[in-house]
């Protein structure tokens, strides 16, 4: 076997390896429930609740002065 075919051959293996990725990641993305995780709702929820509470501390800075 020459150097030629051995790189072609690799090649090969690799693009098969590809695919098989490609279609197990597209296999989990079908699994996984289109809701958000509870991890990313709750980090929504604590920027929403952080944002509620500097409008609430501009609104009292702006009602002191």
């Amino acid at each position: 076997m020459g150097m030629k075919d051995q790189f072609q051959d690799k090649a090969e293996q690799l693009r098969q390896q590809a695919k098989e990725r490609l279609g197990q990641e597209r296999d989990e993305t079908r699994e996984r429930p289109s809701q958000p995780q509870p991890r990313e709702r709750g980090r929504r929820d604590q920027e929403t609740d952080r944002e509620r509470r500097e409008a609430e501390d501009r609104f009292a800075d702006d009602y002191d002065a």
